[in-house]
């Protein structure tokens, strides 16, 4: 079944979009991250312009985060605090993605720097992730016991000033890292349409010591916002949202990730790393591969926005 897609400007088949919808949704809940990183590249490979791709799959993880982050919120697994101070870095990035996209894109240069990123980002994620996987795997079969991090260890990130007490998390920590990591997530996600919960979780957890009580959830709120406000900055500046994609997105996305969470409980934690590491580096490679195949049509004629 056909349906035509207004600002993508292309005809799709609404029972592979769904299904598409429904396998990110499946991916999401199993893993408990956004699934952008996956959904933004799978409709650039079915042909839809990676401008509208970006752009329309931040409506859809607007929406799915914010599910996740009012159950959080009943559970009080959300620190309020933290999270303010993550987006004040969020907005600004998420402002300076949007700007940045728009520059790209008046320069012909978009799709190069949306698939490059990708390539980038990705390749390395899933790689150090597909390593610890690994290293987790062999430990367990030898029995080794690995003590956890605690997540109250200080590092030299704890020393910088302007701190503030996060009673939630229980921490007493500077607003300066704090706001850079919201900062480029956001314009990560901004510029390549991903929710960035696959890249924050670590960083909140490693870097910054939070402990993962209050992590997951935090990064949802972050997540809702930024991708809020990139859609309607994409809408305004860019008319690039593709509000009946988003919809066919969102449908299959919350049917998926109920299936999702239930496949994940049963799958143990470090299985799942090494599986979201070599779902996230196939991606990487996908995209590698695509920037090395010689396009069939050598030029492409677009309107520059001139006038006569």
């Amino acid at each position: 079944m056909q349906l035509y897609l207004p600002i993508a400007d292309i005809p799709v088949n609404v029972l592979l979009i769904l299904a598409m919808g429904a396998a990110v949704g499946f991916v999401s809940g199993m893993f408990g991250i956004g699934g952008g990183f996956l959904m933004t590249p799978l409709l650039i490979f079915i042909g839809i312009a990676p401008a509208v791709a970006v752009a329309s799959v931040t409506s859809h993880m607007a929406a799915s985060s914010l599910s996740g982050a009012l159950s959080y919120w009943r559970r009080r697994a959300i620190d309020p605090a933290l999270a303010l101070v993550l987006l004040c870095g969020g907005l600004i990035g998420t402002a300076l993605g949007v700007w940045f996209f728009t520059l790209m894109r008046s320069l012909g240069q978009l799709d190069l720097v949306i698939a490059l990123s990708y390539v980038v980002l990705l390749t390395a994620v899933g790689g150090l992730m597909v390593w610890e996987g690994l290293r987790a795997i062999l430990r367990t079969r030898r029995g080794d016991i690995v003590q956890p991090k605690r997540s109250g260890n200080r590092n030299w990130i704890h020393a910088l000033p302007l701190k503030m007490r996060f009673k939630r998390s229980k921490m007493y920590l500077s607003v300066i890292p704090v706001v850079v990591i919201g900062l480029v997530i956001g314009f990560i996600g901004a510029v390549m349409g991903v929710g960035g919960g696959f890249i924050l979780v670590p960083i909140l957890i490693y870097l910054l010591r939070v402990p993962t009580s209050t992590v997951i959830g935090t990064s949802m709120v972050l997540t809702l916002f930024t991708m809020l406000i990139a859609t309607v900055l994409h809408a305004v500046t860019n008319h690039l949202v593709d509000a009946v994609l988003a919809l066919i997105l969102m449908i299959g996305g919350v049917t998926g990730a109920q299936f999702g969470a239930r496949a994940g409980q049963r799958i143990r934690g470090e299985q799942l790393r090494l599986l979201l590491g070599l779902l996230i580096l196939a991606v990487g490679v996908r995209f590698a591969i695509e920037l090395g195949i010689q396009p069939q049509d050598l030029f492409t004629i677009r309107e520059t926005g001139g006038s006569a």
